[in-house]
């Protein structure tokens, strides 16, 4: 069986490249995945790269004065979604934490039995999920932020 090596990363960002996979969400303790139980409808058009924004992610309880033990943020999240609806969910810790890859540039070389291979670099480890498992709360005119 092929083997593809793995390497540390050796940028410090990931620099944009057009992708159809959803963007990662950053959280005050790192990368996050968003779940959502349910259907997202949207009368907004995808940007070029096909992406979609969907709305606006909100810690209410976050302090970054706080110190990093303390994960009492971790239990209201807010999810804008539009200018009428908001999703309360919470930050959970993902069961086995994924790691985040991507090709390194000009990687391509031969391997045995003459096919190309990729070396692949860990851009980030994901740690936490972001679940919303409830139905949208209407909203007034005001919006929220």
């Amino acid at each position: 069986m092929p083997s593809i090596p793995i390497y540390p990363t050796t940028s410090p960002q990931i620099p944009p490249v057009l992708n159809p996979l959803p963007p990662l969400l950053q959280t005050p303790s790192g990368l996050a995945l968003l779940e959502i139980q349910g259907t997202l409808n949207s009368t907004l058009a995808p940007s070029i790269n096909g992406s979609l924004e969907v709305g606006s992610l909100s810690f209410p309880l976050y302090d970054p004065d706080s110190p990093p033990e303390d994960t009492a943020w971790q239990k209201k999240v807010w999810l804008y979604v539009g200018k009428n609806q908001r999703m309360t969910g919470e930050v959970k810790k993902l069961a086995k934490p994924l790691a985040m890859l991507r090709r390194r540039e000009g990687s391509a070389e031969m391997v045995e039995g003459g096919e190309k291979g990729e070396e692949v670099e860990v851009v980030e480890i994901v740690r936490w999920k972001v679940l919303f498992t409830q139905r949208p709360e209407p909203m007034g005119a005001g919006g929220g932020t």
